[in-house]
């Protein structure tokens, strides 16, 4: 299989602190700000925004992770019933500044259903989206306002984002399908 390696440890851990500076100044601080991870690997990556705002800033905003299984739109379509984790939310939204952060966009479908998600905790100011990798091809639209970096993908090619706590690695890769 045919994989390149578009991120490795230092340019991850160096995007990272990029995006967190951009999302420090864009919010003018962390005050009114809430930070929500969507499952999985968003949360390992928010948890790590979450760490470098906190080393900043000298303290942290409100951090919850999100489970968009039920507000996917083909969750219906699956063969199996699929699996449920925990969203955790303990803080209110209303009128917050909530960045959503996920590991990679693609269509938008997974950040629409985020979105809905949300909505249904209240009323947030804003919601902003962060993400390590804008793989384009999107089917909504939905543009991240927070992006580490950009890699042109088709629909053979999927996008890997590996974190140490996870993986054993911290890196981000681009490779074929199994089934092309």
């Amino acid at each position: 299989m045919d994989t390149k390696v578009v991120l490795d440890s230092k340019s991850l851990a160096r995007t990272i602190s990029r995006i967190t500076n951009q999302i420090i100044e864009d919010n003018s601080g962390v005050n009114n700000l809430v930070i929500l991870g969507l499952r999985t690997r968003g949360i390992n990556l928010a948890r790590r925004i979450m760490d470098k705002i906190t080393d900043i800033e000298k303290t942290a905003p409100p951090f919850g992770t999100l489970d968009i299984t039920l507000y996917r739109d083909d969750f219906r379509r699956k063969a199996e019933w699929p699996k449920v984790r925990k969203t955790d939310i303990k803080f209110p939204i209303d009128q917050k500044n909530v960045i959503l952060v996920d590991d990679v966009i693609f269509t938008g479908r997974t950040t629409r259903a985020a979105i809905d998600a949300v909505m249904d905790y209240g009323r947030p100011s804003s919601i902003k989206l962060a993400v390590l990798v804008d793989r384009g091809g999107r089917e909504l639209p939905i543009q991240p306002n927070y992006v580490g970096i950009e890699v042109q993908t088709d629909n053979s090619e999927i996008v890997r984002v590996n974190f140490k706590e996870l993986d054993d690695i911290d890196q981000v890769v681009v490779s074929r399908r199994e089934d092309e």
